[in-house]
């Protein structure tokens, strides 16, 4: 990073017209390739993301009593009114109220710095987990919804939207065991709660670095992880690193098996599984698929086996390079993500960084999004205590025609105690509110990226570009769905329909038309050529068949843990999965379904990806492969798919009609690129 910085120096020094060209970015570019303003001090604090209470970890407790004091009235109005579309108005209402404190703390309990507002957060998280899962037990609160959907003549009243979200919200109730007697019901808020805190328990589990005496490894290696006195703290596989022995250290040190964080993934399984049997189920995979596109774990498998099938027809040329570059990088049988990045990345990605400065990889989505769909980016300066890091941005989503349409908070850069994961949160659901005004949505993106220095922007490998586009697609998701009720709001939808609009981005992403239209040098303005975007496609297309299958292990493994209890190690599971889905051996003394963090948000839903992405390669060679600039295709895209969120079945989204699995799986498997 030194040297970059000297060359950057020395390139502004020699010549002016170079500095004036390359500091011309557009108002967002120039938001994300310099160092953020300073918040003014002397402002009053306004709290976390505009909501006054939370300008103190205190304020967790007052909006937490706020929102069940709101519950009280709105649990009261439901079961008091007859039957109609205000039933369901009113259990929006209650959900907005209690998801307005839940997805907040949700967010800040993982990425805010003070471990204070860590805390109040976590356990506002718990406390309203708490109340939900009372909700989806409470009898009257049932029968008031049960009464309208029960009612023909009122049911029919109702339009679909309306309809759709009643019968979601009985889902709910059905799959919290509604149904079941007094004890029952104790019992299942019961291990609904303990659920919470073995959740809370392994995802954090899964962030924290391993650590090993320094003297333990190599002198001439120690420089690349974190030292901190006599020990080295490694917090992640260093997969993209060109020395062996790092990715063999970092492999199995990061990967070394954690007794207690075993135990802890024995509890939840072990508890899930008792809650899924207590509901109706015959393991937690069935209760989680009803209501997917998949349905059944049956078919999940199905769809798995079928992709490895035809993983197994491709031709030899990829594997053939595949086995070359692993003969040539590889020892000792470091497995898994080594392999996928090494092959991945046989391309030089410092060649590629200095093109994809952040600036302009977001003047190029503001660009992407304003001639797709009539969007763009505004770039606003946080008031004070609104944001929980000083490097955060905040950006504003403006419609052409429509205005403003929500806020996305970007919280790009690294920081200590900062999760190295990249995902999107959901802080507030969109709705159409009583007074006929629409509740803007509010997300954040957080990703793990260098921050820019006074001389240097960020500039991002073809990797962290492609998941820049990726989060982008999850909030533009958010973004622009427009639905009445915030239950169904933006990715509040199926979980293997919910990542198409990201992955659907990654096509974008690789698409040189595309990425011509932003990728320059930020020292010489020179666009990215044509030759190593071909290079880039071409790594992805050879290793597409190996990222793909290692993918399906995943899935695979996760379905088994979901399902029937096997009564053997977590470990001793992944050993025999990883043999069967994926083909290189197992790694002694290593448990990397400890970094799994998937196995929360997604348990027994990681296949979703696999098939999100056969969904989102059908919309790609349909609708954009010819021209990925269309407005039309555009402008049909959000309103066929996007602003229905959850409202609508996704395979309705997908045809406009029925569209059997069967088909699915014949007709739409991913393409490798």
């Amino acid at each position: 990073m030194m040297l970059a910085c000297q060359r950057f120096v020395s390139v502004v020094r020699n010549s002016r017209t170079l500095s004036r060209h390359v500091t011309t970015w557009s108002p967002v570019g120039a938001a994300f390739n310099a160092q953020q303003r300073k918040v003014d001090l002397l402002q009053k604090n306004v709290g976390l993301f505009g909501v006054p209470a939370l300008s103190t970890p205190a304020g967790f407790e007052v909006a937490q009593q706020r929102a069940l004091r709101e519950t009280e009235q709105l649990v009261e109005t439901a079961c008091n009114n007859p039957p109609g579309a205000l039933t369901v108005e009113t259990f929006d209402q209650l959900s907005d109220s209690l998801c307005k404190v839940a997805d907040l703390a949700d967010f800040v309990k993982v990425g805010h710095p003070d471990p204070a507002f860590r805390d109040a957060a976590e356990k506002a998280c718990i406390n309203i987990g708490t109340v939900v899962e009372r909700l989806n037990t409470n009898v009257e609160l049932c029968r008031s919804l049960k009464n309208l959907l029960d009612n023909k003549e009122v049911l029919d009243s109702l339009d679909p939207d309306t309809r759709r979200v009643a019968e979601l919200f009985m889902f709910d109730f059905e799959i919290s065991g509604i149904h079941l007697d007094e004890s029952k019901v104790r019992k299942a808020v019961s291990l609904n709660v303990n659920l919470l805190d073995l959740n809370n328990e392994f995802l954090n589990g899964t962030h924290l670095p391993n650590r090993i005496e320094k003297t333990a490894l190599p002198e001439h290696i120690r420089h690349c992880f974190s030292i901190d006195g006599n020990s080295i703290q490694i917090g992640g596989l260093h997969a993209d690193s060109p020395d062996e022995l790092v990715r063999e250290a970092a492999y199995k040190i990061f990967l070394f098996p954690n007794s207690s964080l075993l135990l802890c993934l024995d509890d939840l399984l072990t508890c899930r599984n008792e809650l899924a049997k207590l509901v109706g189920y015959e393991s937690f995979a069935h209760r989680a698929l009803n209501g997917t596109m998949a349905k059944t774990p049956e078919t999940v498998m199905k769809f798995l086996e079928l992709l490895t099938d035809k993983l197994s027809d491709r031709p030899l040329e990829g594997a053939c390079v595949l086995l070359n570059i692993i003969r040539e990088t590889v020892c000792n049988n470091i497995a898994l993500q080594v392999y996928v990045c090494v092959c991945r990345y046989k391309i030089d990605p410092s060649l590629y960084s200095p093109y994809f400065s952040l600036g302009a990889c977001m003047e190029g989505l503001n660009m992407l999004f304003s001639q797709l769909l009539g969007v763009s980016f505004r770039n606003e300066q946080p008031m004070a205590g609104e944001v929980w890091s000083e490097e955060v941005r905040k950006l504003a989503v403006v419609h052409e025609t429509e205005g403003l349409l929500g806020y996305i908070y970007c919280d790009f850069f690294r920081r200590p105690d900062k999760p190295h994961q990249d995902c999107h949160f959901t802080i507030q659901g969109g709705r159409l509110k009583k007074d006929g005004e629409y509740q803007h949505p509010v997300v954040v993106l957080m990703l793990s990226l260098p921050p820019p220095t006074r001389s240097t922007p960020t500039l991002l490998n073809p990797g962290m570009m492609e998941n820049l586009f990726h989060e982008m697609g999850h909030a533009m998701h958010s973004m622009l769905g427009r639905t009445r009720y915030q239950h169904v709001t933006g990715t509040r939808c199926s979980t293997d329909f919910a990542e198409v609009p990201s992955i659907l981005m990654e096509f974008f992403a690789t698409d040189y038309r595309v990425v011509n239209q932003f990728a320059r040098h930020y020292q010489t303005g020179q666009p990215l050529p044509k030759s190593m975007v071909s290079r880039l496609c071409e790594s992805k297309r050879i290793c597409g068949a190996a990222d793909t299958q290692l993918q399906v292990f995943y899935a695979a493994l996760d379905q088994v843990y979901h399902g029937k209890p096997q009564n053997r190690s977590t470990t001793d599971i992944l050993k025999q999965m990883q043999e069967k889905f994926y083909g290189l051996p197992y790694v002694p003394n290593t448990a990397w379904q400890l970094r799994f963090s998937h196995l929360i948000g997604y348990g027994a839903k990681y296949y979703s990806y696999l098939m999100s992405r056969a969904i989102a390669s059908m919309v790609w060679r349909q609708c954009f492969q010819k021209d990925p600039f269309n407005r039309d295709m555009g402008e049909r895209y959000r309103r066929e798919m996007l602003a229905h969120g959850g409202s609508k079945e996704p395979m309705l989204m997908v045809q406009g009609k029925e569209l059997t699995l069967t088909i699915f799986l014949g007709h739409y498997l991913p393409p490798f690129l």
